[in-house]
C-alpha cells in the first residue's frame, strides 16, 4: 500500500488533472465511485484503480468487475486526498484511457452544437442533458475543456458516453469552424435550430418550441453564457425557437433552457405511446 505522498503515483494523478498531462499519458482521471461505474458501462475497462482500504472493504461488487483485468493500488487516505481535485474523495479513482470514449457515428441525426460554452458545471449538465434526449454527438467550438474534472462530475459520468467534437484551437477558429459545419449540415438537410428569449424584439421568425418538428434531422446551437450565440453562427440558423417565461427573468440559464428543447423528442415520443396504448 502507497503511503508516501512523494510517490510517484502522487505526482501522475496530479499530472492527469491538467489538459497536457492527460495528452501525455492518453487517459483521464475519474474521482469518485460513480465515475468508475459509469467507467465500466462502456466498452473499455479502465487502465488502473486507486483506492483505500476501507473503499475497497464496502465495493466488493465493483472489485469482482474489475478482478484480475485492472491494476489495482492501494493507498491510504491522506495519499488520496493529495492526489485529486475533490476536497473530501470518497476513496477511490480511476485511471482510465481516452481511446475508451465514445466516438460518433457516420451519420448522426440529432447533434447539440455549443457555442463557446465556458462553465464547466454548464457544459457537464448540457453532456448530461444531451444524453437524456439522445443526441447522438457535441460539436464543441473552443470553451471549457470536457475533460476538466468539474465537468466530468456535473456531467455524472456523460462524457463517457457522448461522443463530441472539439472544435477549432482559438475562439475566433472555432467560430469559422462551427459555421462551415452547420452550412454543410444545411446542405445535407438538417435543420439548424437557435433559441431567442421571448423578450427579444426580433425581426426573425420564432416559434414555440413544442411547434417544431424535432424528429426530423436537427443541429440545435446554444451560445456562450454571456453573450450567447456568435453572430456569424446565428445567421446560419435555419429555425428559431423560444422558451415561453416570465419578463421579470431577461433570460434563461443555457443549461436550464436546454432541458426542455432536448427532451421535446422524447417527450412526443412518450405521449404518442399513451395515445395508443389509450
Amino acid at each position: 500500500m502507497i503511503t508516501s505522498k512523494r510517490n510517484p503515483l502522487v505526482r501522475k494523478l496530479r499530472g492527469l488533472l491538467k489538459k497536457t498531462g492527460r495528452e501525455e499519458h492518453s487517459s483521464l482521471l475519474l474521482e469518485g465511485s460513480h465515475l468508475l461505474e459509469e467507467a465500466l458501462k462502456t466498452n473499455f475497462l479502465p487502465t488502473e484503480v486507486i483506492a483505500t482500504p476501507e473503499w475497497c472493504d464496502q465495493h466488493e461488487e465493483i472489485l469482482k468487475k474489475i478482478a484480475s483485468r485492472t491494476l489495482l493500488t492501494l493507498v491510504n487516505k491522506n495519499v488520496l486526498e493529495t492526489s485529486l481535485s475533490t476536497v473530501t474523495p470518497d476513496g477511490v479513482a480511476t485511471i482510465f484511457p481516452m481511446q475508451g470514449l465514445p466516438k460518433s457515428g457516420k451519420a448522426p441525426k440529432h447533434i447539440l452544437a455549443l457555442d463557446r460554452i465556458q462553465d464547466p458545471g454548464n457544459l457537464g449538465n448540457l453532456f448530461r442533458s444531451g444524453l437524456a434526449g439522445e443526441y447522438e454527438v457535441m460539436w464543441l467550438a473552443s470553451g471549457a475543456d470536457p475533460l476538466n474534472q468539474k465537468v466530468l462530475r456535473s456531467s455524472a459520468g456523460s462524457v463517457l458516453h457522448m461522443p463530441f467534437e472539439r472544435i477549432g484551437h482559438s475562439s475566433s477558429s472555432s467560430i469559422e469552424m462551427l459555421v462551415s459545419k452547420l452550412n454543410i449540415a444545411i446542405d445535407d438537410n438538417y435543420q439548424v435550430v437557435g433559441t431567442i428569449s421571448p423578450n427579444k424584439i426580433t425581426d426573425k421568425k420564432v416559434k414555440p418550441y413544442w411547434e417544431l418538428d424535432w424528429d426530423l434531422p436537427t443541429v440545435l446551437v446554444l451560445g456562450n453564457e454571456g453573450s450567447g450565440v456568435h453572430a456569424s453562427i446565428e445567421a446560419c440558423c435555419t429555425d428559431f425557437v423560444t422558451l415561453p417565461h416570465s419578463s421579470l427573468v431577461d433570460s434563461l440559464n443555457v443549461a436550464s433552457a436546454a432541458v426542455p428543447l432536448l427532451l421535446e423528442r422524447q417527450r412526443v415520443k412518450m405521449v404518442k405511446g399513451i395515445q395508443k396504448k389509450s
